[in-house]
């Protein structure tokens, strides 16, 4: 199997590249200020266009030019709706051309219209002031059509209530005084080189479509980042205790920044949760909160987490809208993306669930700084997997860089989340419900037969699934050389780098006694079973995996009895 997704050194085609900050992330794009009247944004523009070499606009001086008229008499001829069709026109036809620094009208970012076509083609900056200094540079004006015959005090306090939730929205945000327009036009520059964007990789399927977006600190900017794509500004956020002490104020103040209105459900940590019980409690929570249909559940946690909320989400009230908020290695590789939602049963694991894709997945990097050195080894597992299944040079790349992952280096894990999330995005986008059983996303399974079995037999929590599916990969290597498929070198290669992240890789390194027969049985209630016959997914070499329902029983048992397991 051959993968051409841009997994080579380097990013997914399409996205900013690791590090790109200031002018380089820039490139291409307009500067857009937004804010309220008042705000300084035609005096800042014009300073910040000098000095980064960019010609300026004034939208509302286009607007009067292309009038033929100033604001306020078109406001008493026409009215506001017919100044703001005009103000999208003109604001959509600049942004069309050359790159510009361009100040806009203080209700301009308002209209999702204009909001996207910014998003779209350039970056904004949202000047914010306080309510006093906005008065004292605007009173007295005739120029104001919204002031017009009002208290301007209490116009724009009314205003900031209304405006600031979406100004919020903007990339970046710089907090304007009385001071000379020089100095602030310098601190918006300073914020500017400064800014570095999220990186964003996009999941494409056959009837939706919705960003992985990575990077550093994205918990404070969740509502700026996730409001384009809520259906309203109401959310209930599902995470469990450990993590909800760690980062749950952290999102609640990011959404609350653009008005989102959040109540919390939390569950016990750890796998036990991943249950048909807590699957009832969390949907009796959604409901007693009062959720409609435009609700939007929110998972902040780790696969758990994402499993049992997504599962919550995509069968309260038939439906609600759904994002993925990972905070483990392994979770934002892996469970967060593709859609897969489910919880745990007596006979099996992820044998009761559903297909439900989220609206966005925010993968904030800051967040593996909290987890113990065991959690992000087993995460990486899932990393390393994509290259394992179809892209030898990703694998290089882990064995370069997969020890800097690990030592938790910033750059190398954005790097490898996004990585690992265009494979996976890849697989699947050309087969959505594991429906093509020999080549589509089946294959994403690389060492789960064996690595469910395991985690059946030991009990949930008792292994972590990371270091079930390192021990599964090398077991399918080994029962890939048994069967004359796969080179001994390459299942040494990847024992090797195991053995270098401080992964297992054999049954014999989990320092338990197993029974063969029991760890079988276990696979034959695994859900990739068709007709009673087990499903592997073995390699003919690192990046060659394939789906095979054809193993020999008698080669699993003798490689199971090899690995050291009783009758």
């Amino acid at each position: 199997m051959t993968r051409n997704t841009a997994l080579r050194e380097g990013t997914p085609e399409g996205h900013d590249s690791p590090g790109d900050t200031g002018l380089a992330a820039l490139a291409g794009r307009s500067i857009v200020l937004v804010g309220l009247m008042g705000a300084g944004k035609t005096a800042i523009g014009r300073r910040l266009a000098a000095r980064i070499g960019l010609p300026f606009r004034d939208a509302d001086a286009e607007i009067e030019q292309a009038a033929g008229c100033s604001i306020p008499e078109l406001f008493a001829r026409y009215g506001e709706p017919a100044f703001r069709d005009g103000e999208r026109r003109v604001i959509r036809r600049l942004l069309g051309g050359e790159r510009l620094v361009l100040a806009t009208g203080g209700g301009a970012f308002i209209d999702p219209d204009i909001r996207a076509a910014i998003r779209r083609e350039g970056v904004s900056i949202w000047l914010r002031c306080k309510l006093a200094t906005l008065v004292r540079r605007v009173s007295g004006r005739s120029n104001r059509p919204l002031l017009a015959g009002g208290n301007a005090a209490e116009i724009l306090a009314r205003l900031m209530v209304e405006r600031h939730p979406v100004y919020a929205e903007a990339d970046v945000v710089v907090d304007c005084t009385d001071e000379h327009p020089e100095i602030t036009t310098g601190r918006v520059m300073e914020k500017l080189m400064a800014w570095e964007p999220p990186r964003r990789l996009p999941v494409k399927l056959a009837g939706s479509a919705y960003d992985v977006v990575v990077g550093e600190g994205l918990l404070g900017r969740a509502g700026a980042l996730l409001a384009p794509v809520l259906p309203q500004r109401r959310a209930v956020v599902v995470t469990d205790e450990t993590v909800g002490k760690l980062h749950l104020e952290s999102l609640l103040a990011g959404l609350a920044e653009t008005a989102i209105e959040a109540r919390t459900v939390s569950v016990p940590a750890g796998e036990t949760s991943k249950s048909l019980e807590s699957y009832a409690g969390v949907v009796n929570a959604l409901l007693a909160a009062g959720v409609e249909r435009r609700t939007t559940v929110v998972a902040l946690g780790g696969g758990v987490v994402g499993d049992l909320a997504g599962f919550a989400a995509a069968t309260t009230l038939r439906g609600l809208p759904f994002v993925q908020v990972p905070t483990s290695l392994l979770a934002q590789v892996d469970s967060s993306v593709g859609g897969k939602t489910g919880v745990n049963t007596a006979h099996g694991k992820n044998l009761v669930g559903a297909f439900h894709q989220p609206r966005m997945v925010l993968a904030d990097t800051a967040t593996l700084a909290t987890l113990p050195v065991r959690e992000l080894r087993a995460g990486y597992a899932e990393v390393v997997k994509a290259g394992l299944i179809g892209d030898a040079d990703f694998f290089a790349w882990c064995e370069r860089h997969g020890g800097d992952v690990v030592a938790g280096e910033r750059d190398a894990q954005a790097e490898a989340i996004l990585r690992a999330c265009a494979f996976k995005a890849e697989v699947v986008g050309e087969d959505e419900r594991e429906e093509r059983p020999s080549d589509g996303r089946a294959l994403l399974n690389l060492g789960h037969t064996f690595g469910h079995a395991l985690e059946a037999e030991i009990g949930y929590g008792g292994i972590l699934h990371g270091e079930a599916v390192a021990v599964g990969i090398g077991l399918a290597f080994r029962l890939s050389v048994r069967l004359g498929l796969c080179e001994a070198a390459d299942a040494e290669r990847v024992a090797g780098h195991f053995a270098q992240i401080g992964l297992p890789a054999s049954l014999g390194e989990l320092n338990r006694r197993f029974s063969a027969e029991r760890l079988v049985a276990h696979m034959r209630r695994d859900k990739k079973v068709r007709d009673g016959a087990l499903t592997f997914v073995l390699v003919r070499g690192i990046g060659q995996a394939f789906t095979s329902r054809d193993v020999p029983a008698d080669s699993v048992m003798d490689l199971l009895r090899e690995e050291g397991c009783g009758s």
